[in-house]
């Protein structure tokens, strides 16, 4: 179908992106690693819709969902660049230029575990769904399906490893419905075999329920590296996992109903698959943990943007994240979290409730206690938890969001103070002096915005 052409490695588009090598190929057209001239040699991708359709209508279709894409403000999706047209041997190309996200696809990681006889654990699925769901929980906010959701279309992130959703197919839908309009003929499903539910293959009828139904067929399969055809009893239209993958009844239960033939009878909200995943005692846990991993904005600096980042992850509170190199620790005063047990290792995310006391994520130097010790004095004063919940509230009266906010101060504090870059921040005493220098810089800034600067 496609009649894209090669673009050769070292070849310049419109004189700003310098194709590094191809990365793939699809239905309609190639997609290419680059170099944004522009932006100091950034990454980034180019994803090629072609043929492109001489269609007044197609154009304004894919105007309108490159504008929904282009406000899609998420750290765990690839940031949308532009829609692009240009020319390409004669003839008129189409191309989505996106953020580049470095790391492996989780059909690369499971094909890899595999050779060492090994998949994901319940505990690596769990985390995956407690770290992607909030993504979804966006998504769908935005009235965006993404249509889409398979192993090979969430990668993870080197830097913080954290499961990036990429690859949207509703422009690709548009695509479809272009060259259908065009030659009266289209042999590209949008979705994937298998990992799609009967009504978007056959019907091409979406909803936040079938992006929740190729998400449990990805858990599956990570939990039994087997193809979803595997696991599918055709004849009785019933998925038959139970055989191949043992897990716990309550993951169990939510599986099967996020795998259920009829939309109707699935979950109708990704909000509603975490409150079934979790005890409700732990939804407090829940949000604290969507905040630390949906907060991370390590290696994606929204760089010359005038964009307003978009997030529905209600705070506990406003306290400002100090990052390095790896990771991204948010301070979060211990009174707020006084019940909670939150142990984070790689590779397992495991929640528990004790009667006093909590274990922060296992970062190193970070002090960790449990409910038959007292904890160690390093709790916040009184007066710091005040300088933050102040700091947090003049960034709200500023209609700011907290994401770009922090990221802001981050960047203005490591330039102020590079000799801190990669040092891992506490709440101990010996911390508070550093602490201080982050307020510091955050209150400067935020008196720069009260007069009429800009972030």
């Amino acid at each position: 179908m496609s009649n894209s052409s090669l673009l050769a490695p070292g070849s310049t588009l419109e004189k700003r992106y310098r194709i590094l090598r191809e990365l793939g190929r699809g239905g309609f057209g190639r997609t290419y690693l680059a170099e944004d001239i522009n932006r100091y040699n950034e990454h980034c991708v180019l994803k090629e819709f072609s043929p492109v359709v001489h269609s007044p209508k197609a154009a304004e279709l894919f105007d309108r969902e490159a504008s929904m894409l282009y406000h899609l403000q998420h750290p765990q999706i690839p940031r949308f660049r532009e829609l692009l047209r240009t020319d390409l041997g004669g003839n008129p190309s189409l191309f989505l230029v996106q953020d580049y996200i470095k790391g492996q696809t989780y059909e690369e990681i499971l094909i890899s575990r595999q050779q060492q006889g090994k998949n994901f654990s319940e505990a690596e699925v769990t985390q995956l769904l407690f770290q992607l769901l909030p993504v979804l929980e966006y998504i769908h906010s935005k009235n965006l399906i993404h249509r889409d959701i398979s192993p090979d279309n969430i990668i993870q992130h080197d830097a913080d490893k954290l499961p990036f959703l990429i690859d949207f197919g509703s422009v690709k839908q548009i695509a479809a419905n272009a060259v259908l309009q065009f030659n009266g003929q289209s042999d590209t499903a949008i979705g994937k075999q298998g990992y799609s539910p009967a009504e978007q293959m056959r019907l091409g009828k979406v909803s936040a329920a079938s992006d929740l139904y190729a998400l449990a067929v990805t858990a599956l399969v990570l939990l039994s590296g087997k193809k979803p055809q595997k696991l599918y009893d055709i004849n009785n239209k019933t998925w038959d996992w139970r055989s191949h993958v043992s897990v716990s009844p309550n993951l169990a239960t939510v599986l099967d109903r996020m795998l259920a033939e009829q939309p109707g009878d699935r979950y109708q909200s990704a909000k509603a698959v975490r409150e079934a995943l979790k005890d409700p005692k732990l939804s407090q846990i829940g949000s604290i943990i969507s905040q630390m991993v949906t907060m991370n904005f390590v290696g994606r600096p929204f760089k010359n943007s005038t964009q307003t980042a978009t997030s529905n992850h209600t705070p506990v509170h406003q306290t400002p994240q100090i990052v390095n190199n790896n990771s991204t620790f948010k301070l979060i005063p211990w009174k707020t979290l006084g019940s909670l047990t939150v142990v984070l290792v790689p590779g397992l995310l495991a929640f528990s409730v004790v009667k006093s006391g909590f274990t922060l994520p296992k970062l190193p130097d970070l002090p960790k206690f449990s409910s038959r010790q007292p904890p160690p004095d390093t709790s916040l004063e009184e007066s710091e938890i005040i300088r933050q919940e102040k700091i947090g509230k003049r960034r709200k009266n500023l209609n700011i969001n907290q994401d770009i906010f922090y990221q802001k101060v981050d960047e203005l504090y490591y330039n102020k103070y590079p000799e801190f870059q990669g040092r891992t921040l506490t709440e101990k005493p010996e911390d508070a002096e550093i602490r201080r220098k982050w307020y510091e810089v955050a209150e400067d800034l935020l008196d720069k915005l009260e007069k009429g600067g800009e972030l």
